[in-house]
């Protein structure tokens, strides 16, 4: 979901696409390569420089980052290589950017190599020129990448193990159900389940907010042995963002809170592997609660990966393309 402009201000002071046209398009450039900047923040807290540990997660570090191309920011999706080096992320208006992250003593210190590229339908065409334009999810796994597309609840399909960005999409059929989402309500979750699981390799993904205020919101599993729909509870006004697995099959559910003269609020849940099964209703203990008091904006998107034996989560804001907001970037270790 977009934050717009007009709340931020007063907030803070498969098959192939369907495209319009039939005749070929023109493909925009592909790769923009893009210079990254990286403010590094060593507090999450910045009232209580010396803490390290909140809730069930330690604080590795921080940072803004700032792009010397218009078309940096708004990211919504977020995914890292098994080594933490190679980092994609999804823009919330059809853009890739692809990168190399550099770590010194532990924490994220510079980009290298970082591109972005429009995400391209199945004609070539990008998408930020069609009605698949609102991309608001990533997962990529086994060389395949899945984004959830916002507004017309689709799940696109590239062969990013073969093509990368210049990967053309394909539909994956998604129940009835999804596809009456609200418009600016959609899919913003997406994952696969990890081997040794019941459900192993099926496609998950989730709802910001399928029904009212605190009311559970919609969930669905494609593929797999026991494909079916199921929901989450929602509590205290948050909203889904995103979605990530543990290597032990445990999923995490990053939220956010967002309020006209209050601001944001983050925080992450984890769920049991076991409780993920078609007509469940997932709930879970919450390992992370932050809002304007600790260094986050408008959080969006969640990865894990391992690092020498540690489970690691990478965050990333949407900064909405407004000067108002920061493109944030965290790192935890899970305790």
């Amino acid at each position: 979901m977009r934050l717009t402009r007009r709340g931020v201000l007063a907030g803070l002071g498969a098959a192939s696409i369907g495209l319009p046209e039939a005749r070929a398009q023109s493909v925009e450039p592909g790769r923009i390569p893009v210079a990254i900047s990286v403010r590094p923040f060593d507090a999450f807290e910045p009232r209580s420089p010396g803490k390290s540990r909140f809730g069930e997660l330690g604080f590795r570090g921080g940072a803004t980052l700032r792009g010397d191309h218009p078309r940096f920011g708004g990211f919504s999706g977020l995914w890292r290589s098994a080594s933490g080096a190679d980092v994609v992320a999804v823009t919330d208006n059809g853009f890739w950017l692809t990168a190399k992250a550099v770590s010194e003593k532990g924490r994220i210190a510079r980009f290298e190599q970082a591109e972005l590229a429009p995400i391209l339908g199945a004609s070539g065409r990008p998408l930020h020129r069609s009605r698949y334009y609102d991309t608001e999810c990533l997962t990529i796994v086994g060389g395949v990448a899945y984004i959830g597309v916002e507004r017309t609840h689709d799940i696109l399909r590239f062969d990013w193990a073969r093509h990368g960005v210049e990967a053309r999409a394909l539909i994956v059929p998604v129940p009835r159900e999804v596809k009456r989402l609200k418009s600016n309500r959609g899919l913003e979750a997406i994952g696969i389940v990890p081997a040794g699981q019941p459900l192993a390799g099926a496609l998950v993904a989730i709802s910001e907010r399928s029904g009212k205020e605190d009311e559970p919101t919609l969930g669905v599993i494609i593929g797999g042995r026991r494909p079916g729909l199921f929901q989450v509870r929602r509590h205290d006004g948050f909203d889904i963002t995103d979605l990530a697995f543990l290597p032990g099959g445990d999923l995490l559910l990053l939220e956010r809170w967002y309020k006209p003269l209050r601001g944001v609020g983050m925080r992450i849940r984890r769920v049991a592997a076991g409780d993920l099964r078609p007509g469940a209703i997932l709930d879970g203990r919450y390992l992370i609660e932050a809002d304007l008091g600790q260094e986050i904006d408008n959080m969006e998107g969640l990865c894990v990966h391992q690092e020498q034996g540690k489970t690691i989560l990478t965050l990333i804001s949407d900064d909405n393309f407004s000067f108002l907001q920061r493109t944030v970037l965290l790192e935890f270790e899970l305790a």
